[in-house]
């Protein structure tokens, strides 16, 4: 009995085996009896269940499906990140700032999605639709055309918008007729076949296209109303940033004491630029400016509105300074209608909008006239800012 107590005491401190004498004749085998083996192996039984249950007493139960959703979740998080899916909204910013967010989201969105995707947005925007032209709702930052670093590009998915519209009876590629910036919304023509394309796009040249842009910029204009008679260069930029902007030439300086003016030798390089505008409805220091480009001058309208009227499209971060890239900087009070801090002033899309074009009538047909309505982000801004639309466009 002594030899049992004896070796249950050394089975509470581990494994028997690890605590027996070698026999001295054979030192590589152990020296026990039959009945100790069997005490024995209950001891190692006994054992063994203490460690095991001190092991899985820390460990969690883990179900198959629960391991399943988790490897899925995490592929699914490795999948976005890869195709540039954005985190949600901190719920403390305030609703303009979501808005901006939400947009800026959306416009980088629109560069990863697949081609069929946008496509499928373009043709919801649908705006007009005839035997030889069509006319599309062009969403914020949406490049016209492809280029290094561009993704998606409504060139691109033309082939699909056309068998979208047309069924398998669709003809050729849609045909671009003119262009916008990939900041600017608004109405963009498209043509059925290049004969149609070629006389549009002549129209375009020969300054018969009557078109309506809608802006929101920061200052009131003044006068009212009037024409902007102001050719348009492209200059370099020197200093920490250099680039290139669209700049004013003017052909006429005042004369010295302010008296009158004289003209100037006109750069070789400009190009006549000429808007018509006036003021819709203004309110807390922002204004909405209807504008009819008679030339079509890149960067025209911008660069009269920011530097012949100094009235700067709200969003226009580029042509809100001269002389560096820099976020626009905006009034105290336009920040506070707007429940922005300067700080995410960058963050605002350019407020310039195609909002309609007229074809003259062709061959015997009537004037077409196209209309697209503002996109939310535009009308969100007017009204933080109360300014109110007008009755008739």
């Amino acid at each position: 009995m002594k030899g049992v107590r004896a070796l249950c005491s050394l089975c509470q401190h581990g494994p028997i085996w690890s605590q027996l004498r070698l026999d001295k004749t054979r030192p590589w085998s152990l020296a026990v009896s039959p009945c100790s083996r069997r005490l024995i192996a209950r001891a190692n039984a006994t054992v063994s269940q203490k460690l095991e249950a001190e092991s899985t007493a820390h460990k969690p139960h883990i179900k198959a499906d629960d391991l399943a959703q988790e490897i899925r979740r995490e592929k699914n998080e490795t999948k976005n990140k890869a195709k540039g899916t954005f985190d949600k909204v901190d719920p403390q910013l305030s609703p303009v700032q979501k808005k901006v967010h939400e947009l800026r989201q959306l416009t980088r969105q629109l560069q990863v999605v697949h081609p069929n995707v946008l496509a499928k947005a373009l043709h919801r925007g649908l705006l007009f639709h005839n035997q030889e032209l069509l006319a599309i709702n062009k969403p914020y930052g949406v490049p016209v055309h492809g280029g290094p670093g561009v993704r998606n590009s409504i060139s691109d998915v033309l082939p699909i918008l056309a068998k979208m519209i047309d069924g398998v009876r669709a003809g050729p590629d849609l045909h671009i007729c003119h262009r916008l910036d990939k900041e600017t919304t608004g109405t963009l023509l498209l043509a059925k076949s290049e004969t149609a394309a070629s006389r549009i796009q002549e129209l375009f040249k020969s300054h018969q296209v009557e078109k309506k842009y809608w802006v929101l910029c920061v200052g009131v204009p003044v006068p009212s109303e009037g024409l902007i008679d102001i050719p348009v260069v492209e200059k370099a930029i020197t200093g920490d940033q250099p680039h290139y902007k669209m700049a004013l030439s003017p052909v006429y300086r005042l004369r010295e004491g302010g008296e009158g003016v004289t003209r100037i030798r006109a750069n070789q390089q400009a190009h006549g630029a000429v808007t018509r505008y006036r003021v819709l409805a203004s309110s807390g220091g922002c204004s909405l400016v209807e504008l009819h480009p008679v030339t079509g001058v890149k960067h025209q309208i911008r660069v009269h509105m920011a530097y012949a009227l100094g009235c700067t499209i709200l969003g226009d971060h580029k042509y809100s300074h001269w002389n560096k890239l820099a976020p626009q900087k905006l009034p105290e009070g336009v920040l506070r209608r707007l429940g922005l801090e300067q700080s995410k002033a960058r963050h605002l899309p350019l407020h310039l909008h195609a909002s309609q074009l007229t074809l003259p009538g062709v061959g015997g047909d009537g004037d077409v006239t196209v209309r697209c309505p503002l996109p939310k982000f535009f009308t969100s801004s007017l009204r933080k800012l109360q300014i109110a639309l007008p009755e008739k466009p």
